[in-house]
């Protein structure tokens, strides 16, 4: 085994074992065993099962955000980036179901410097999807009536709703869904009268 899967077998062990029986219920030992590691490789990479249940989040954190400054460095026109962006954060969010519905589930579970780690990534996300909505209603664009916060998250409820419904071996392709969602979520947004 390669020293660089040693933390991608640990993280697909771990959420497929917190998945199946719950964060608080697996232990250290079990994961490492499902991994085929000792602890000491585990404990290279992650200091505590804390530490790996923020990974499990952090990466997909971490790749949403870094996919949003690249939309967003390209510039155009607010409503293509907004759309751009609104269809990657659905796909990534299905790409990563498993490990985003397993740290849902079990977040109020980590250290509160892990918490307030989770709040202030996602508030970075937030803040520049927010710079996005507010740019279209400065441009006459997006409606103004409802406040920036409910629009914002009645379009992220979708997407923590997913993993209630979306079946990845299902008829529903992630991009369509993606595009699906965008649309309902561009359409409840935009001016009647623009």
């Amino acid at each position: 085994m390669k020293a660089t899967n040693v933390a991608d077998d640990v993280t697909h062990a771990a959420v497929r074992l917190f998945a199946e029986q719950g964060y608080a219920n697996t232990s250290v030992q079990q994961i490492v065993e499902a991994a085929g590691v000792t602890k000491g490789a585990m404990y290279h990479y992650f200091e505590s099962k804390d530490d790996l249940l923020f990974a499990i989040y952090e990466r997909m954190l971490s790749l949403q955000k870094s996919h949003l400054d690249e939309i967003i460095a390209r510039g155009g026109p607010v409503e293509d980036v907004l759309r751009t962006a609104c269809v990657d954060v659905v796909e990534t969010s299905i790409e990563f179901l498993a490990e985003g519905t397993v740290f849902f589930r079990s977040q109020h579970m980590l250290t509160e410097p892990r918490q307030q780690e989770v709040v202030r990534r996602r508030r970075e996300y937030h803040d520049e999807f927010a710079r996005l909505i507010q740019r279209g209603q400065a441009e006459g664009l997006y409606r103004a009536d409802v406040p920036r916060a409910v629009l914002i998250a009645n379009f992220f409820s979708d997407i923590h709703y997913l993993s209630h419904w979306y079946d990845p071996a299902g008829p529903e392709d992630k991009t369509l869904v993606a595009e699906q969602i965008t649309d309902l979520f561009l359409t409840g947004i935009r001016r009647t009268d623009a």
